[in-house]
């Protein structure tokens, strides 16, 4: 059976300290964080920041700040980089992609759609910008993590493959219990997965779960022989009434989770060899 890729999402666009004050927010403070989870036995970082006002931002000096005090401090450090093109909603075309051309990560986000954000906002990602988003990952050498909301992500994915806007083998992250995307439960996960397997054979995947259904996707995803993400981006809390201590927490328990089913836990080095990335 193929081993688990851990992905820690160690801070999104939301949370503040307000809802847990574990949250990294600088790049200091993030790029400490990752490395603890490195050595708890995460292989990928998600990375987004904030401003210094708290807030979701897509400065590349964050960025850079970022990884260049990690790659300073910590040298030793391996962990695959993959940095969001969406932590700010005010975003433009340009600055969602101006990161990626610097830095050149491994890795960073397409999202695969538009849809309702959490009942307040719209999440736009017009078919214009898919299609200039997925020929500068291509032409930059940065793998798209295609991250699914809703089986009609994963649909225009295969048309984006077909069209060669995307490059085969693809890696989706299904996230499930969004608000305005699709709830999360097991019944739901594999409809996500066998959809994906119908329309783009030969892909890989992760998933997530959003607040109660974060157990049953962490433990579901394993079963089902795909990845995991954890992280404070998409939960604050260990446990019912019990804030997260560090996002090393949440990574240290998909370890065990893991390591209980007989998944071994895929060093970045063999993250790179299943998802197809050079080094």
């Amino acid at each position: 059976m193929t081993k688990t890729i851990i992905t820690v999402a160690t801070t999104g666009a939301w949370p503040k300290k307000e809802n847990n004050p574990n949250v990294p927010m600088t790049p200091a403070e993030i790029s400490e964080d990752v490395y603890a989870c490195w050595k708890a036995g995460a292989a990928v970082a998600h990375l987004h920041m904030r401003d210094d006002d708290g807030n979701g931002t897509m400065s590349a000096d964050k960025f850079r700040q970022t990884v260049e005090l990690l790659h300073q401090n910590h040298p030793d450090c391996d962990i695959i980089l993959n940095m969001t093109t969406s932590g700010d909603l005010n975003a433009t075309d340009e600055t969602r992609q101006i990161h990626l051309k610097e830095l050149r990560p491994e890795m960073g986000s397409y999202d695969c759609g538009s849809m309702n954000w959490l009942h307040s906002s719209l999440f736009l990602n017009h078919p214009k910008f898919l299609e200039e988003l997925g020929a500068n990952m291509q032409a930059w050498g940065v793998k798209p993590e295609i991250e699914a909301f809703d089986p009609g992500m994963i649909a225009n994915a295969a048309y984006y493959l077909k069209k060669g806007v995307l490059k085969a083998p693809l890696h989706f992250q299904f996230c499930m219990g969004c608000a305005n995307g699709i709830p999360g439960s097991m019944k739901n996960l594999v409809f996500m997965k066998e959809t994906m397997e119908q329309l783009c054979p030969g892909s890989t995947w992760s998933c997530f779960g959003v607040g109660h259904s974060a157990m049953e996707m962490l433990y579901g995803a394993i079963a089902l022989g795909g990845h995991v993400r954890v992280g404070m981006e998409d939960n604050v809390m260990y446990a019912k009434g019990q804030l997260a201590s560090s996002n090393a927490q949440f990574v240290e328990r998909a370890v065990r989770v893991s390591q209980e089913f007989g998944r071994e836990i895929a060093t970045p080095s063999e993250a790179r060899d299943i998802l197809g990335l050079k080094k």
